[in-house]
């Protein structure tokens, strides 16, 4: 095949892409220009301070509801990283259940106090696979936010930080919860 032939191709190339991109640009600048009009009506005419306040609670509920309450309880607990434990603490230091009963306050759901009670609630439901924020129990004295599986997240004992907890041989949950 001659060099020519071979030569043609690229120079025609070297013109198209060019023209087409100016031609995308060429379409795109009436409708931006009409979107900034449209947002400039839309400006002109504010709703009132009520009507706003009522969009941002709605914003905020619907939200709520899109994020399960034990991702929202375990985001909670999250940020209570690095405060000590203290017995019988509901904070700023926490005791294991009552960093897990103020993680689920937070989320809008009223778990009792103590282990004990957590165990003997309604509102827990028993499940063999769990996902991050649900409970996990340590026999029938000790609770935790499941974390993943080797990993809790909770107040673990005296002279300790509230942290991630990495469990194994000698010490794992022995029964999972979720709560409804």
């Amino acid at each position: 095949m001659s060099p020519l032939i071979w030569k043609a191709p690229r120079k025609v190339v070297a013109v198209v892409i060019p023209i087409g991109i100016a031609a995308v640009f060429a379409f795109q600048a009436p409708a931006l220009a009409a979107t900034a009009a449209g947002d400039r009506a839309v400006t002109a005419a504010k709703p009132p301070a009520v009507n706003r306040e009522r969009a941002v609670l709605l914003r905020d509920y619907t939200l709520r509801r899109r994020v399960p309450s034990r991702l929202r309880a375990y985001r909670w607990a999250a940020r209570q990283a690095g405060h000590p434990y203290s017995w019988g603490g509901t904070g700023p230091g926490y005791d294991c259940s009552g960093l897990v009963m103020m993680a689920y306050r937070h989320a809008g759901i009223r778990l009792p106090r103590t282990t004990g009670g957590m165990l003997a609630s309604r509102l827990l439901v028993r499940v063999i696979h769990p996902r991050m924020g649900d409970l996990a129990f340590y026999g029938s004295g000790h609770v935790e936010l499941f974390r993943r599986w080797g990993y809790t997240f909770g107040a673990h004992d005296p002279g300790t930080l509230v942290g991630l907890i990495r469990y194994g041989w000698g010490w794992r949950p022995t029964a999972f919860y979720r709560v409804r």
